[in-house]
């Protein structure tokens, strides 16, 4: 007798455990009776009739990503590579609609992404596509979450996380850049030479200034000597003439002998011959003293 009713106690702790299932955290899972659409059941340990009820399917409520690359032009006729993120989530409250109304949501989420980037980005030139991908973004998003809501899906977020243009794009705007910064490091360059040349004049000037004034100091001391040592010589009963004669001829063996002193000058005096001198000296005295009739005559 036992040995008869051991199959059927079995067959019935199959039933009853099978009768038990366990929904796992943020996981939906859809029964059906006989095919029908029953119940969703959700995180936690659940009872289901044996074999009349059936888990369809078992959906994640965790929010999901979708990446969608997308081969699309812009308005000056740059053909670009997009990548746009789509976050999206089941809603909780629409699980069957969720299951039953759409076979496949990437396909639906992906189809929605190309209409949209293709309607926006043929409007903007390839510079404003990089500065204003938040909008196309935030024109993705609202598009799909106006479709995808009435399907039981929410759309958290749209990302354009990359824009890939041609290669040879990307080398003619690395070329251009380039240049921009050249030139603009050669005005900069430009700019500082100026300010050098400016400074140097600034410095020059002032150099000759100061130098005209120290000759001219130089020259009012000389003067100044000159007329020192003619009052000298007059005082033990030299003429005048004789006196500058006398000092020009000094200065001239001062020059001879400065000229002496430094081996590598190149400057030559005329005239340079022994008797130049005593010549100068000579011509210097004749000279004056015609000079000295002149005057007693015309006084």
């Amino acid at each position: 007798m036992s040995l008869f009713f051991a199959p059927i106690i079995f067959i019935g702790l199959i039933i009853l455990f099978a009768s038990f299932f366990v929904v796992k955290q943020e996981t939906a899972a859809i029964i059906e009776r006989f095919g029908k659409f029953q119940a969703v059941k959700h995180s936690g340990l659940h009872l289901k009739l044996p074999i009349i009820d059936q888990i369809a399917k078992r959906l994640n409520l965790r929010i999901q990503q979708l990446d969608v690359i997308i081969d699309t032009k812009t308005l000056d006729n740059v053909f670009i590579r997009m990548k746009v993120s789509v976050q999206y989530q089941v809603i909780r409250n629409q699980v069957g609609d969720a299951y039953y109304r759409l076979e496949n949501p990437e396909n639906q989420i992906t189809s929605f992404v190309f209409d949209v980037v293709r309607a926006e980005v043929p409007k903007l030139k390839l510079d404003d596509v990089f500065v204003r991908k938040d909008d196309v973004a935030i024109a993705v998003k609202s598009e799909l979450q106006e479709a995808m809501n009435s399907y039981g899906y929410d759309i958290i977020k749209a990302l354009v996380t990359d824009i890939d243009p041609d290669e040879q794009v990307k080398h003619a705007m690395n070329r251009i850049n380039a240049a921009e910064r050249e030139k603009t490091a050669a005005e900069y360059e430009s700019e500082a030479q100026r300010i050098r040349i400016v400074a140097v004049a600034k410095a020059e000037a002032e150099s000759k200034k100061l130098q005209g004034q120290g000759i001219a100091d130089q020259r009012r001391e000389i003067a100044k000597g000159l007329q020192e040592s003619v009052g000298m010589l007059n005082s033990v009963n030299i003429k005048p003439q004789e006196a500058s004669a006398l000092i020009v001829v000094t200065q001239h063996y001062d020059t001879l002998q400065s000229i002496g002193a430094n081996n590598r000058s190149n400057l030559v005096l005329l005239p340079n011959s022994p008797t130049a001198a005593s010549s100068m000296l000579n011509d210097l005295v004749v000279s004056m003293a015609a000079s000295q009739k002149i005057d007693d005559a015309i006084g």
